[in-house]
C-alpha cells in the first residue's frame, strides 16, 4: 500500500518545511517536493495542513483488565487516534496491579490485535517485588513505574531501603508518581475534623499540596543523583519542582527528566468552583502561579515531555463526596487540540508542540523508529487543520465513559487524519475499523 500526502507543511525536528511524504506500507519512504503520484494508491492533498509525527502520551490508564467498565484499551485506543496519539505507554495500576512479569505479558496479550494504537505496558514496582522488576526486558517493555504517594491503585512504594535498591539495580526508565503519603495523611485528617467526609473539592490542592509534591520529587531526584538511576518524574504540578530539573544539557544527556500533563497547564484552583470533582486529580491542579511556573519550564527545557495521565472514572464515581470521589479523568482524545489551541493564543510553537509530545518522548524511552519524521521510521503521521473550529460535546466523546474535563470547550484546530504503521486509523471524524497498532520495541 502506497499512499502520497502532498503540499503538507511538515513540523519535525524544529523547521517547518513544505514538502510531500511518501507511505509504503508501515514505513516512511521518502520526503520531498514534487513527490510523483503515479505508483501511489492514494494521494492526499494536504494543502494548507501540517503534518506532524504521531503523538506519544508517555502516561495513560487505560483500565485493562479490572476496571474496564471505566475504560478498555480498544474503546481508549480509539479516543487516543482520534486524537492525533499514534503511540502509549500505560500504567500497572490495572486489576490486578502489573507487579508480576506474567501480570505484565497478560497486557500486552490483551493489546494484541485490538489496540488502534501502539503500546507499551510499564511493569509494577512495590515493596517486596525486586525480583520481578529485575526480569523485565528493556527491549520491549517501556520502563519501570513507581508510585511513591499512593494514587488510585496498592502499588505505594514506601520502604527507603527498597527504594534505594530498585533506584540502584534497575537499568532502564524509572517513572515515578512522587507525593509524600504522610503530608497528605496530616492534611486529609484536618479537613475530615472540619468537615467530615464531604469535603469541599476546593481543598483538594491544600490536602495534595504542594508541600507534598516537593518533599516527595526532591528526595526522587537525590536518590537518582546518588545512584545513577535513569529517572523521570511524571506530571509535575508546583512551581517549586521544577528547580530540581536542568536545561543546561542536551535531553540525550540527562538522567533525570520531567513530565508535565495537559490538565496541570490548562486548569487552576479556580476552576474546582465550576468543574467540581471532573477535575480531582493526583497530583492537583494547583494555583495560577504554579501554572505559570510550569509553562517557564516546559519552555527554557526544564521539563521535557507533555502527556496526559488519562485515567477515565464513570461520572457516577466522580459525582460521589470527596473521600470516595476517584482522581483522575480522560484527556488522551483532546491533548493534541488543548495544545495547538494554546498555540493559537500565542503560548507555545508548532514546534515546541512536536518536540515535547513526540521527539522528547521517544528519547526518553529509546523507542525504535518513532517520534520523528524520517525516512525509514513508522509511519506514525497525524494531519492538522488549524483553521477549523469545533466543540467538545458529548456526541463526539469516544472515551468509553462518555465524558469529558473539556466538554464545552471550543477548539480552533482538530485532527483530520492519523496514520499508525502507515494505516489511516483515523479521518475527518472516523475512526476506521482496522486495529494497527504494534508493541513498541526499544533500542536498548
Amino acid at each position: 500500500m502506497k499512499i502520497l500526502i502532498k503540499n503538507a507543511t511538515i513540523i519535525n525536528e524544529n523547521k517547518l518545511v513544505e514538502s510531500d511524504l511518501l507511505i509504503e506500507n508501515d514505513l516512511i519512504a521518502r520526503i520531498d517536493t514534487h513527490i510523483s503520484d503515479s505508483g501511489a494508491d492514494r494521494v492526499i492533498d494536504a494543502s494548507g495542513k501540517f503534518l506532524m509525527p504521531g503523538v506519544i502520551d508517555d502516561q495513560v490508564h487505560f483500565r485493562e483488565p479490572g476496571l474496564t467498565h471505566k475504560g478498555d484499551i480498544e474503546s481508549e485506543s480509539r479516543a487516543a487516534v482520534a486524537g492525533g496519539v499514534t503511540s502509549y505507554i500505560e500504567q500497572p495500576n490495572t486489576v490486578p496491579n502489573a507487579v508480576t512479569q506474567g501480570l505484565l505479558e497478560q497486557k500486552y496479550t490483551l493489546a494484541e490485535g485490538r489496540s488502534f494504537a501502539n503500546y507499551s505496558f510499564s511493569m509494577g514496582g512495590t515493596n517486596d517485588n525486586l525480583e520481578e522488576v529485575l526480569k523485565t526486558n528493556p527491549r520491549n517493555v517501556a520502563a519501570i513505574k513507581l508510585f511513591l504517594g499512593s494514587s488510585t491503585g496498592n502499588m505505594l512504594v514506601d520502604d527507603p531501603e527498597t527504594l534505594e535498591e530498585i533506584f540502584s539495580k534497575v537499568k532502564m526508565p524509572i517513572c515515578v508518581h512522587c507525593e509524600d503519603e504522610a503530608t497528605i495523611r496530616r492534611n486529609t485528617e484536618k479537613y475530615l475534623s472540619e468537615f467530615g467526609e464531604d469535603i469541599p473539592v476546593r481543598y483538594h490542592h491544600l490536602i495534595r499540596s504542594a508541600e507534598a509534591c516537593y518533599i516527595s520529587s526532591s528526595k526522587a531526584v537525590e536518590l537518582a543523583k546518588k545512584t545513577g538511576a535513569r529517572l523521570h518524574i511524571y506530571h509535575l504540578s508546583t512551581a517549586r519542582e521544577t528547580e530540581l530539573f536542568r536545561n543546561d544539557i542536551p535531553l540525550e544527556e540527562k538522567k533525570i527528566t520531567a513530565e508535565v500533563c495537559v490538565h496541570h497547564l490548562w486548569f487552576t484552583d479556580e476552576d474546582y468552583e465550576t468543574k467540581g470533582t471532573l477535575i480531582k486529580w493526583n497530583p492537583a491542579v494547583k494555583t495560577f502561579e504554579d501554572k505559570e511556573a510550569l509553562w517557564k519550564a516546559l519552555q527554557d527545557g526544564r521539563i521535557d515531555v507533555i502527556a496526559t495521565d488519562h485515567a477515565p472514572h464513570t461520572l457516577e464515581e466522580k459525582n460521589q463526596v470527596y473521600t470516595k470521589c476517584p482522581s483522575g479523568a480522560p484527556l488522551v482524545q483532546h491533548s493534541l487540540p488543548a495544545m495547538l489551541e494554546m498555540h493559537a493564543k500565542r503560548r507555545i510553537s508548532l514546534e515546541k508542540i512536536v518536540t515535547k509530545m513526540c521527539h522528547n518522548p521517544a528519547i526518553i524511552f529509546n523507542i525504535e523508529k518513532r517520534g520523528f519524521i524520517r525516512q525509514g521510521y513508522k509511519a506514525d503521521l497525524v494531519l492538522v487543520d488549524l483553521d477549523s473550529p469545533w466543540t467538545v460535546k458529548k456526541d463526539n466523546i469516544l472515551y468509553k465513559c462518555g465524558w469529558s474535563p473539556l466538554e464545552g470547550t471550543t477548539f480552533s484546530a482538530r485532527v483530520t487524519h492519523t496514520f499508525v504503521n502507515g494505516y489511516p486509523a483515523y479521518e475527518n471524524g472516523v475512526v476506521s475499523d482496522q486495529r494497527a497498532g504494534e508493541r513498541l520495541l526499544f533500542d536498548r
